[in-house]
């Protein structure tokens, strides 16, 4: 039977794996500061240092230094700076001017089709169409069902016409209308002695809207020629009729 030897041996050296080590952070303020002097129009545009940030194993460095320059209060000259190497020469990269956390911005840029207010059209004015308008249908989508109507009503219900409101468009309508100054919580609604749907000048209105609308046709009431909701109400209400004797 063969035996064991009783002689230890020797570990195995482990394999040692070159380990790469970043190079050390490189000091480029001054070619930083440099390449801002040229690009600015004046030298006094260019403000104190800020800071520097190294990312890519300290291969690249981003200097801010503030910006003095008229209408950009808060903004900063950005330099990206590279050093691929720790025998290269650093090399400016890049060079803009950035906003920072207080920076002075402008607004929010707000397309022209929603800047329009009620108000803005005036006598001359165009307000362009836009065809994606979720307001707005193709007349041949106009049903009869959409409006609530039979099919001898088609004509009122727009065919013919290119384009007629879509369901979301009258949505939006009637909530604007009835939650204004012509819906049942106006001051003038609350204080008024009966309802508009019983007022002899309510002039319903047609389509899916008119069990909620009308047009007021009286020609003292401060919402004459205006679209009004049924539980609107005014004082020139046509039976508001005193019960007593009044006396001048």
């Amino acid at each position: 039977m063969a035996k064991k030897s009783l002689a230890k041996k020797a570990p195995k050296e482990k394999s040692k794996k070159a380990v790469s080590k970043a190079p050390a952070p490189f000091d480029a303020k001054n070619l930083a500061h440099t390449a801002i002097f040229e690009h600015a129009e004046k030298r006094d545009h260019v403000g104190s240092f800020i800071s520097v940030e190294f990312d890519d194993e300290n291969r690249v460095a981003t200097y801010l230094f503030n910006a003095n320059l008229a209408g950009y209060k808060g903004w900063r000259w950005c330099v990206t700076i590279a050093k691929v190497d720790a025998d290269a020469t650093p090399t400016v990269c890049d060079l803009v001017v950035l906003p920072g956390p207080d920076a002075l911005l402008a607004p929010e840029w707000i397309p022209y089709r929603d800047r329009i207010m009620p108000g803005d059209v005036g006598v001359g004015d165009i307000v362009p169409s836009s065809l994606d308008d979720a307001r707005l249908v193709p007349g041949q989508s106009a049903l009869p069902q959409d409006e609530e109507l039979d099919t001898a009503m088609a004509v009122e219900l727009g065919f013919g016409r290119a384009r007629v409101m879509s369901i979301e468009g009258r949505d939006q309508a009637a909530k604007r209308w009835y939650e204004g100054e012509r819906g049942p919580q106006a001051p003038l609604a609350q204080a008024a002695p009966k309802p508009c749907h019983s007022c002899g000048f309510f002039l319903p209105i047609a389509g899916s809207l008119r069990a909620t609308f009308g047009v007021c046709a009286n020609a003292i009431s401060p919402d004459d020629a205006r679209v009004v909701s049924v539980d609107h109400g005014c004082g020139a209400h046509s039976e508001a009729t005193f019960t007593d004797l009044v006396i001048n």
